[in-house]
């Protein structure tokens, strides 16, 4: 787990500037506290940011370059099967200087090319130099779980793994994206990729290879697409075979991640994903494992914890628990960081959780397992029912998922920032009706899961753990766990209020209380209500000279959340107030 960059020039015989490369390094210095390397080769640069995980020696320090195979690599991730593939590729003669996972892609890709992509289990973005032909191939996993942000100039493009990094080399536009502001706004700050919220910088999908030629021209595909269709077999599968199925795909998912040279803990909120891998986890035999939740201060007679779930599984399983109570001052104090260290702005209150329990996790373990991504992959989220019977399955998703209408959004931004589109319902309209799911309910779990995941709670926790230089992995989005789920019919990932199928396969392993206790979230009351200091802080930002410059909002909508925040609650339980004001405090902490 670690920071990546680059500067590629093409065709007019200019150098890479080592300047830009080490200035996004360094804005990276958090991604990876324990080392640093930048490698130039004429018009092509890497640069890296190093948190030791695996292989522990300098022998594995990048930018890795190997010699004899003509090919340089930056890489962000972890290989979890790693060994397995160097063991194969040893016995088809490759020898190894290091025992890490970098040097195992480039070996993978000098034997077989972009088709080794499809053997790494893992997650990972990566960029591969070749020296013979001059060629830089960028590549991002399955679902995104490793960034990969990039702008372009007059000849260059420069990749990183934040957005802020790429904006300390400069060069950048930093005007508003339109189309971004209207899926923020309107998609609960979910922007599709390659859109960012700034136009001149754009983000590679997930499962995408981009292959660039020195001239500058390129090419740019999919490599890897989730099937929702089944077969008459599958379709016909009792549900008893399939939680067995569930429970076995898991365990070998929770076991592929203790790959490390270094202790993995867990980041157990209380709720039935992380209470399954800390159980699955005791049942390969782990000891001592060491556990951490996080709670806030009540705000509006609203609990901010959810300590009494995971004491009891710490409890269960004898775990080394941490358990970090937050007081309101100190979240207040912190949230400012908490948005610096954002790639893009994300509303969601578990951001400030994740920060903060991130800080106290890293002081004393560098990997925590973490459970996103089981809501998505297996049909927890309550807009999942509606879509069952849903003669009109666009408009079903957009009722139960969406903050605003196009038409409330004129209300709302300036008219000037307004897309001249209904952007966000175009989007998911295009994704609905591509080939691959019929089902509508499969059609919004594959847009939750290839899309709203990646740029929410799977940007949020890299974002948030790697500003700690902390290494987070997420077991649920094993790729074989996400084929088999996609595989199982809508009724059993329904049924129980939701992962029905899973919790089947969770009552196997850990308590049933649990199990059958009221769906959680990361309950942090104060931002929710968004009175007090909060209050203060989100109209500091907004009425600034900053934010009147920029002009994005109405301002009779400013004043009408000003008056009375509680009253202006998005369906999905978020504070528009909150939500605007991110958005600035975001563009003011880059200093745009």
């Amino acid at each position: 787990m670690c920071g990546i960059c680059g500067e590629i020039r093409f065709g007019n015989g200019d150098m890479a500037r080592a300047g830009a490369i080490e200035a996004m390094a360094d804005a990276m210095a958090p991604r990876g506290p324990d080392g640093a390397g930048v490698v130039m080769r004429g018009r092509v640069g890497f640069g890296h940011r190093r948190l030791k995980i695996i292989d522990l020696s300098e022998n594995a320090a990048q930018p890795f370059v190997d010699t004899h195979l003509g090919l340089t690599i930056a890489f962000n991730g972890c290989i979890y099967n790693y060994p397995e593939l160097r063991k194969e590729l040893e016995g088809k003669g490759h020898r190894f200087a290091s025992t890490g996972d970098t040097e195992v892609i480039l070996k993978a890709w000098a034997e077989w090319g972009a088709d080794a992509l499809d053997r790494l289990y893992g997650m990972f973005a990566f960029a591969i130099h070749e020296r013979e032909t001059g060629r830089v191939t960028l590549v991002r996993d399955r679902f995104g779980i490793k960034p990969l942000y990039y702008a372009e100039g007059a000849g260059w493009l420069r990749f990183a793994s934040t957005l802020p990094a790429l904006l300390a080399a400069g060069d950048v536009d930093r005007s508003i994206d339109r189309v971004a502001l209207h899926h923020y706004m309107t998609w609960h700050a979910v922007v599709p990729a390659p859109h960012t919220i700034l136009k001149g910088v754009r983000k590679l999908p997930p499962a995408t290879l981009r292959v660039m030629e020195p001239d500058g021209s390129f090419t740019e595909r999919t490599w890897w697409r989730p099937d929702f269709t089944r077969s008459p077999e599958d379709a016909a599968r009792p549900a008893e075979e399939w939680r067995d199925m569930v429970l076995e795909s898991m365990r070998n998912a929770v076991r592929r991640r203790m790959v490390a040279d270094v202790p993995v803990g867990v980041l157990l909120s209380g709720g039935v994903d992380s209470s399954l891998i800390v159980g699955l986890l005791a049942e390969e035999g782990q000891k001592g494992l060491a556990t951490y939740s996080i709670g806030f201060e009540e705000a509006h007679g609203e609990k901010g914890d959810e300590f009494v779930y995971s004491d009891l599984i710490a409890k269960h399983y004898g775990t080394d628990h941490h358990k970090i109570f937050i007081p309101s001052d100190e979240m207040r104090q912190n949230l400012p960081h908490a948005i610096a260290a954002q790639s893009e702005p994300m509303v969601s209150y578990d951001n400030i959780g994740f920060f903060l329990l991130s800080r106290e996790v890293s002081k004393t373990i560098k990997v925590v397992q973490s459970g996103q991504g089981a809501d998505e992959v297996f049909g927890g989220y309550h807009w999942y029912p509606p879509m069952r019977d849903a003669n009109d399955p666009v408009g079903t998703y957009m009722e139960a998922f969406f903050d605003r209408s196009h038409e409330k959004l004129a209300g709302h931004l300036a008219p000037e920032w307004l897309a001249g589109r209904d952007e966000s319902r175009a989007f998911v309209e295009a994704h609905f009706a591509m080939a691959g799911a019929d089902d509508p309910v499969d059609k919004a779990l594959r847009l939750d899961t290839n899309v709203m995941l990646v740029d929410d709670p799977v940007k949020r926790v890299d974002n948030m753990t790697m500003a700690w230089g902390l290494e987070a992995r997420v077991p649920f989005l094993d790729h074989e766990v996400v084929e088999l789920a996609a595989r199982i019919p809508a009724e059993h990932k329904l049924a129980q209020g939701g992962k029905g199928v899973l919790k089947e396969a969770a009552r196997k392993v850990i308590p049933a209380d649990v199990i059958d206790r009221p769906k959680g979230y990361f309950p942090v009351p104060a931002l929710k209500y968004v009175a007090g200091p909060y209050l203060d802080m989100c109209r500091d930002a907004l009425t600034s000279q900053a934010a009147r410059g920029r002009g994005l909002f109405r301002d009779d909508y400013l004043q009408a959340l000003f008056a009375d925040p509680p009253a202006h609650v998005t369906k999905l339980r978020g504070s528009e107030l909150w939500q605007v004001a991110v958005l600035e405090m975001w563009l003011q902490e880059q200093g745009i």
